[in-house]
């Protein structure tokens, strides 16, 4: 028996899922099945129950479940100490991350750690925030991007910074030659809305609520391009963070616009399950997302670790006549914020 076959069984034992476990452990799922039939050999044991309903470990599994748990927790930090020892940050960081966290604010971290830390393998995944949650919990990733991060008891969460919220519209806006506007403003107005379950939605819905300002949700979507692109061809204005609309305000197909009045921002946050043990890598990787937030420096050698954009919003769409008002909330497929 090796330490990698209680490492699998643990990780299937925590996500419950032969896919998930083989995908922690880059192995494939027949592997993961012929290591756990391996563990029920040599203990003479069954330790799942083999049901199509639910994953449920039997009483020797769970037994099983809570030594080895101990035993890969004093593994690891053995093995970190003496990379420590030697002064050797290497290895593999697995990452997940929102997507605006993720393509915005992560390249110039991530281009800062790699420089240094070249012998360290960087996996980075995209996701909603209630995925970027699941994985930390179920080791799928080590550390993870959020903003607005909830308080959980099974999870660490380290502040890193906050991006400031910006109304964003069309230059031919009539707000678009303010420097700042109060919430007041925007009563009434068109408005390009992420969906009611992504954090910064809720937290710009709170916003407006206390200054009694009701808005028109002309369109609901998951993810900053697309906001972005209607708001271009001036279907409604829009509230979303700075560093996300930098290009577009460049190149002026998008003005913004400063909210006065408040201190308007999401912070941004790591959040790592409470019982991982922190490798060099991730140490040093921790440490250089707390430093100050670097400006882009307009390219990045790490473009390949951005997913391809999708297609409804690779390039900015065409500027048609505003179309008449839709019946109701429009939905995005696009990747979520």
């Amino acid at each position: 028996m090796q330490i990698e076959t209680l490492k699998v069984f643990c990780d299937l034992s925590e996500t419950e899922s032969f896919t998930k476990a083989a995908q922690i452990n880059d192995i494939t799922q027949s592997a993961v099945s012929q290591q756990i039939r391996s563990l029920e050999n040599q203990f003479r044991a069954t330790l799942i129950e083999r049901s199509k309903k639910k994953f449920r470990l039997t009483r020797e599994g769970q037994i099983l479940y809570e030594h080895s748990k101990q035993i890969i927790q004093t593994y690891d930090m053995l093995r970190a100490q003496l990379q420590e020892l030697r002064d050797v940050v290497s290895g593999t960081l697995r990452v997940a991350t929102i997507y605006s966290i993720g393509l915005y604010d992560l390249p110039p971290y991530l281009k800062r750690f790699l420089k240094t830390h070249r012998t360290v393998n960087v996996h980075v995944e995209y996701h909603r925030a209630n995925r970027v949650y699941e994985d930390v919990l179920s080791n799928v990733c080590d550390v993870g991007l959020v903003a607005f991060a909830v308080k959980e008891s099974r999870l660490e969460v380290i502040p890193l910074w906050r991006d400031k919220l910006v109304l964003v519209c069309s230059p031919r806006h009539p707000l678009a030659s303010r420097e700042s506007v109060p919430l007041s403003s925007l009563r009434g107005e068109r408005f390009i809305s992420f969906e009611p379950d992504i954090p910064t939605r809720r937290a710009i819905d709170k916003a407006l609520r206390a200054e009694g300002v009701e808005v028109q949700h002309v369109m609901e979507v998951d993810n900053i391009e697309t906001v972005k692109r209607a708001v271009e061809i001036e279907l409604g204005i829009s509230v979303i963070p700075q560093s996300t609309v930098a290009t577009e305000v460049r190149n002026g197909t998008l003005a913004q616009i400063e909210i006065a009045g408040a201190d308007f921002a999401r912070p941004v946050s790591a959040i790592l399950k409470k019982s991982k043990v922190l490798s060099p890598a991730m140490k040093q990787f921790l440490s250089i997302l707390k430093d100050p937030k670097p400006a882009p420096d307009g390219g990045s050698d790490i473009a390949e670790t951005a997913p391809p954009a999708p297609a409804a919003v690779a390039a900015p769409a065409p500027r048609p006549a505003p179309p008449k008002a839709p019946a109701g909330p429009r939905r995005s497929a696009a990747p979520a914020v």
